[in-house]
């Protein structure tokens, strides 16, 4: 009996702590079912502020950073009225192989366009340990510049997953390397390279990292520190041919992966007179910190190109609105690289006018410089 009777008052007392818990629980559903991902949420801004939605460059320019991967074969007529829309009076196309690849692209470049495209050549740099290295690569470089080569573009690949015969990691300093860039620079082409990635590919993938988003939706760019080198490491490989070959002219991409420091760009851009910059990809890094970057781009408005990489009509308009205009928090096009807002930086007409054209006009040979006057 005395059984039976606790029964009864355990029953009650459970069924309330089985609500209780269902009512919590239904509490975290409800809340988890707000909660959109990161992803969906486009909040529309209520700022009222001035906006100047710029779909053209103020003055001509010349994009030193683009990717066109079918320039053989490639109907360029289309291509050219967007640049012409954009005011882009040349486009940089670094993707232009060697051989018979780049004599094609050539070719079909020439035939009506051949004053607002330019090649840079590419090579094959696990090649070092073959028979004939450099001797056969140095006259596939003089060959290129005979066909009508501008420059020479060096992929990610070298420092990070390029390997020699004996399956090493290629050093971007690899002193086998080292009749390439003074071979560019006895041409009298630049070489615009591309090392490394940014500084928060190799930081833990957790709430605190800013390229989160990005290493979400693209998992195979987190450097596992235990499998890469480090980020420093690859960067001062690249500073070493720096400073190892003065006599070449090199243009590090990407503000060479130090937009969120521009302190430590403008040293090493003081240090290495032969160091040449551009913004592929990297305008959010300026446009989040406009007093900044602002002063930056005056100090060293002898050294930077105007780059974009991947190639979209539309996305250039976020390129003119943060060089020229003073516009406030606006977004920019690409979560993943941002999700902050831009700011302008209104730069003087004498800045953008080196940053869009003259810079390049006196960096790689041989542009038809009447585009510009």
């Amino acid at each position: 009996m005395a059984f039976s009777a606790k029964k009864w008052v355990l029953w009650p007392i459970s069924i309330l702590i089985f609500l209780g818990l269902t009512y919590w629980l239904i509490g975290k559903i409800q809340y988890r079912l707000n909660v959109m991902d990161v992803e969906e949420y486009e909040p529309v801004s209520t700022l009222k502020v001035k906006q100047h939605l710029l779909k053209q460059a103020k003055f001509p320019f010349i994009d030193v950073h683009n990717h066109q991967w079918t320039m053989p074969i490639q109907d360029l007529d289309k291509l050219v009225a967007d640049m012409d829309d954009l005011n882009m009076a040349i486009m940089v196309n670094l993707s232009g192989f060697r051989g018979s690849y780049l004599e094609w692209s050539m070719e079909n470049v020439n035939e009506k366009y051949g004053n607002r495209f330019v090649l840079f050549m590419n090579l094959d740099f696990e090649k070092l340990d073959d028979e004939g290295w450099p001797i056969e690569t140095l006259a596939i470089m003089e060959e290129s510049v005979k066909m009508g080569a501008k420059g020479l573009k060096v992929y990610k690949s070298l420092g990070l997953t390029d390997r020699d015969n004996e399956g090493n990691r290629i050093k971007v300093d690899d002193p086998r390397l080292a009749p390439i860039w003074e071979k560019c620079g006895e041409l009298g082409i630049p070489v615009l390279i591309h090392t490394g990635e940014p500084a928060a590919f190799w930081l833990p993938k957790d709430k605190n990292n800013e390229r989160w988003l990005e290493l979400k939706q693209y998992p195979s760019r987190y450097k596992d520190p235990q499998k890469k080198p480090s980020f420093e490491e690859v960067m001062a490989e690249q500073h070493n041919i720096f400073r190892n070959h003065p006599n070449t002219k090199f243009i590090a991409a990407h503000l060479g992966w130090f937009g969120n420091d521009l302190e430590r760009l403008g040293d090493l851009l003081d240090e290495l007179p032969n160091v040449y910059t551009e913004l592929g990809a990297v305008l959010a890094e300026l446009g989040r910190q406009p007093i900044t970057a602002r002063k930056f781009m005056i100090d060293y408005q002898d050294r930077v190109l105007m780059g974009k990489d991947a190639y979209n009509k539309e996305e250039y308009y976020t390129y003119f609105r943060v060089l020229e205009t003073q516009d406030e928090y606006f977004d920019y096009y690409r979560k993943r690289h941002a999700h902050w807002k831009m700011y302008g930086l209104g730069l003087p007409d004498s800045v953008l006018r080196k940053v869009y054209y003259e810079n390049s006009l006196n960096l790689i040979p041989g542009l038809d410089r009447t585009l510009f006057e």
